[in-house]
């Protein structure tokens, strides 16, 4: 949004409330206007197309606190379109260039100007002054692929990017081998210019130079006289222990270069990872599935479970369990990133029935079922059947 924006439209009339509307009321305004108006109501309506687009701007700015707080303070201070200050505009006023207010003239920032720069720069996003001023790198998205195993101990690995930065054949002048760009004549190398309003006038990016400050005569033949070109670059990126499938990591200061000084922005790095043959995993905790057979399950057993990274467990199955039975060994898990420390290991047993009996086996089997003829484990669930 720019500063001519925030001077010469008004939200509030915009979407047909008060200055003093609440956040709900601007909520319910802009709901009703923009069903009014929304496009898809109005096929081929131009004028519904261009209203539905100033009240989805209103909308934008007023329902954000911190965007309609500098709308507000700007139209304080310029009445809604002009500065408030005597001659300023009016009858028998003389125009005059806020760039004398904002540090164009000013020198130090020292007084009346200096304080009105320094108000609008931090209203406007800028630093008040007219130098071109450091720009911070684009955010770049990624994705890797990790082993089970290295995505719950952690693990580095190596990312190849590809993105825009200083072009290396004219290291980010823009000028070709041999010359040096020159100062813009338009900004006089500051990279911005003041447009006439009216009343006043507001500093804009140079057209000239593209608020550059500098002007290529022989640009480059890699970038075009840019100063920017694609390039690939590797990287090793820590990938914290714990991480989990469609995880994105980020990564502060690995982004794309930032010009003229300013900070390098983002990596966002997605992680997919590949199932494991023994682990699951369900939040922090890992799962894993243990066969047991009809005898441990009935009578009870202590049995050795695997770990993740580590030696086998042993878990205590106590007399009666039946199949699919969870238990929980603790600080067997995954990492979690909240504090710390481990999940659990969560083992669900699995009654294994054999394929197979030799005489023996099914001589016992057959005196069991004849010792325990009378329990019928179905009688319960035909009983609520029938009721």
């Amino acid at each position: 949004m720019s500063t001519k924006d925030y001077l010469e439209k008004d939200y509030y009339k915009t979407l047909g409330v008060s200055k003093n509307a609440s956040a709900d009321e601007i909520k319910q305004s802009y709901r009703k206007l923009a069903r009014k108006y929304h496009p898809d109501a109005n096929k081929g309506n131009a004028s519904s197309e261009e209203r539905f687009k100033e009240i989805s701007e209103a909308h934008n700015v007023l329902s954000d606190d911190k965007r309609r707080k500098e709308y507000d303070d700007a139209r304080s201070l310029f009445g809604g379109g002009g500065l408030r200050m005597p001659g300023a505009g009016g009858q028998g006023g003389q125009g005059f260039d806020l760039g004398d207010l904002f540090g164009g003239t000013g020198g130090t920032g020292s007084g009346t100007g200096g304080r009105l720069g320094d108000l609008l720069g931090g209203m406007f996003g800028g630093r008040g002054g007219t130098q071109a001023r450091p720009r911070r790198g684009a955010d770049i998205e990624t994705e890797t692929t990790l082993a089970f195993a290295d995505a719950i101990d952690g693990s580095t690995v190596a990312l190849r990017l590809a993105g825009e930065g200083p072009c290396a054949t004219c290291r980010g002048t823009g000028a070709k081998a041999g010359t040096v760009p020159r100062v813009c004549p338009t900004c006089s190398g500051t990279g911005q210019e003041s447009r006439n309003l009216g009343g006043f006038a507001l500093s804009e990016p140079c057209r000239t130079c593209r608020g550059r400050g500098m002007v290529v005569d022989d640009p480059c033949p890699v970038c075009s006289g840019s100063g920017r070109a694609m390039s690939t670059r590797t990287i090793q990126a820590r990938i914290p222990a714990g991480v989990a499938d469609g995880q994105r990591i980020k990564l502060k200061g690995k982004g794309a270069p930032g010009e003229r000084g300013g900070p390098a922005g983002d990596l966002f790095v997605k992680v997919h990872v590949t199932p494991d043959k023994v682990f699951g995993r369900s939040g922090d905790n890992l799962t894993v599935s243990v066969p047991v057979t009809f005898t441990e399950a009935a009578l009870g057993a202590e049995i050795k479970v695997p770990s993740h990274g580590g030696l086998p467990v042993t878990v205590r199955i106590p007399p009666g369990t039946p199949n699919g039975r969870t238990f929980r060994v603790r600080g067997k898990g995954a990492r979690r990133r909240s504090d710390g420390l481990n999940g659990d290991l969560l083992v669900t047993v699995e009654v294994v029935v054999p394929p197979k009996l030799d005489i023996k086996a099914r001589e016992a089997l057959e005196s069991f079922r004849d010792a325990t003829a009378g329990d019928d484990p179905r009688s319960e669930l035909l009983q609520r059947a029938k009721g």
